[in-house]
């Protein structure tokens, strides 16, 4: 049967009817190869290409450069691997010089694939620099004082990026320059002393002005760097906008991992165990949602929810998938990936990617070839090969429940929740009492002494602490 693809006007068409009208020169080269790369007749044949295996470790960040001949990877065992990914080979492997997992790695664009930069858990951010004699030079051009997820490089630019962090930091980097600026700190809108983590950070592909960050609370913030470059007595950390869905707003038990833009500037969103959202332009609360009156809220559209999959153990991205950004695609804890059709969000299909669970997706820049990764220590890559058309497999249904099950009932446990300084606290007391215990003393006095500071400090107001400085994954070791 001919392949279908979506004509003019919503109508069908022929892969290879299409294919002939651009040979007969009734339809331009560029528009048929879009029209073509998205199709649903190629998502529905998306299959796994191959497996990139060198790391030793969860991979936990996988891109293309611009070009899309070379496949970028960072783990945790701190190591940069270089691909040509068609070959499924190495093409280099360096040192990052971090000191712990690596979060993120992108090649800057018009540098010759020469210059890289990366962040990870130990707050740095380094950039890379390739030799023509295949050594590498790793710098550190800056500091977060927690873990940094997620960097987001300017359009085009071959020097400027920004990086935000867990300590809730935002900064730019210009490599011209020999020192990153600070820009704000992000606070809740709800406590003005309490940080938010930040996890993810994406620049709007049509006005590289505006930047959206999101992390442990519930609201998206868009920022315009031309605030901050016009004007230094403007509170710098007040956003041009904010989104939420409305039955999340002041909700404050969930919190954002991933942000994307589509280039029609929509935004796309993904939360911890809660559903992926797209948000039109329209759909801000403003400057602060905290201060909007429920009339409002009444006449606010909803955004566009996919559903199916799960996001709740690690820190998941999320991204578009199409030459116009036609599917939203995720991964999910119980191994697969989930591809969406973007308008009205009906499943299309779920591969499985990861023994696991897949954390990253990175979609090819020119053609409809996929990356992903996960907690397996290997690349997943995905091209549409597959010889018949693949539907959802069989088990779909009962994973899809299972992913449900498994939100609802940790919804509702009682919440406890643990700082990483309790926690290493806590770990010290019992360090200490162990030590003592071997050396047969009896020590009663000091181990009622320590057990009392340590309910104190860790369980002493549970509900308080869930309300001022609340983080689900704090009590996750990963």
């Amino acid at each position: 049967m001919a392949a279908a693809v979506e004509g003019p006007g919503g109508r069908k068409a022929s892969c290879f009817l299409e294919v002939g009208r651009r040979e007969i020169g009734c339809s331009f080269p560029r528009a048929s190869s879009r029209r073509i790369s998205g199709s649903e007749h190629i998502v529905m044949r998306m299959t796994q290409y191959g497996k990139l295996r060198g790391h030793d470790g969860c991979v936990n960040t996988v891109s293309f450069n611009p070009a899309g001949d070379l496949l970028v990877s960072g783990s945790d065992d701190t190591n940069i691997i270089l691909w040509d990914w068609p070959a499924k080979t190495k093409r280099l492997v360096y040192p990052s010089g971090h000191q712990e997992n690596v979060f993120h790695a992108r090649v800057m664009p018009f540098t010759d694939d020469n210059t890289i930069v990366t962040v990870a858990a130990d707050g740095q951010v380094r950039v890379g620099r390739l030799k023509e004699d295949g050594e590498v030079t790793t710098k550190l051009v800056g500091e977060h004082d927690s873990r940094v997820h997620k960097m987001a490089i300017e359009p085009g630019s071959p020097y400027i990026f920004y990086s935000c962090g867990e300590d809730g930091l935002v900064q730019h980097f210009d490599l011209r320059s020999d020192s990153a600026t600070k820009l704000f700190t992000c606070y809740s809108f709800l406590n003005d002393r309490r940080r938010v983590r930040l996890n993810s950070i994406a620049i709007d592909p049509q006005n590289p002005y505006y930047f959206s960050i999101g992390g442990s609370d519930e609201y998206v913030r868009l920022y315009d760097m031309r605030r901050f470059q016009l004007d230094d007595s403007r509170n710098i950390n007040q956003p041009v906008d904010t989104f939420c869905p409305k039955h999340l707003i002041k909700g404050g038990k969930v919190h954002i991992t991933g942000i994307a833009y589509s280039y029609a500037r929509e935004i796309l969103v993904s939360y911890n165990d809660e559903l992926v959202y797209l948000f039109q332009n329209n759909m801000g609360l403003g400057p602060n949602p905290v201060a909007v009156q429920q009339e409002f809220f009444d006449t606010l559209d909803q955004p566009q929810a996919y559903s199916g999959h799960r996001n709740y153990r690690t820190v998941k991205g999320v991204s578009f998938f199409g030459p116009n950004d036609e599917y939203v695609v995720s991964g999910s804890d119980c191994g697969n990936v989930f591809i969406w059709r973007k308008k009205g969000g009906e499943l299309m299909r779920m591969m499985n990617g990861d023994k696991s669970v897949v954390n990253c997706i990175e979609p090819h820049p020119h053609f409809p070839f996929m990356a992903t990764s996960g907690i397996d220590k290997t690349v997943k890559l995905w091209t549409p090969a597959a010889k018949k058309v693949l539907s959802l497999p069989k088990n779909a249904k009962e994973v899809i429940a299972s992913n449900e099950r498994g939100r609802e009932v940790d919804a509702s446990r009682a919440e406890v929740t643990l700082s990483s300084d309790v926690i290493m606290h806590v770990l010290r007391l019992h360090r200490r009492q162990s030590e003592l215990h071997r050396e047969n003393e009896p020590a009663a006095g000091d181990f009622a002494s320590d057990d009392d500071e340590a309910f104190y400090i860790g369980f002493g107001n549970a509900e308080r602490d869930q309300g001022e400085n609340s983080d689900p994954r704090e009590c996750i070791v990963t």
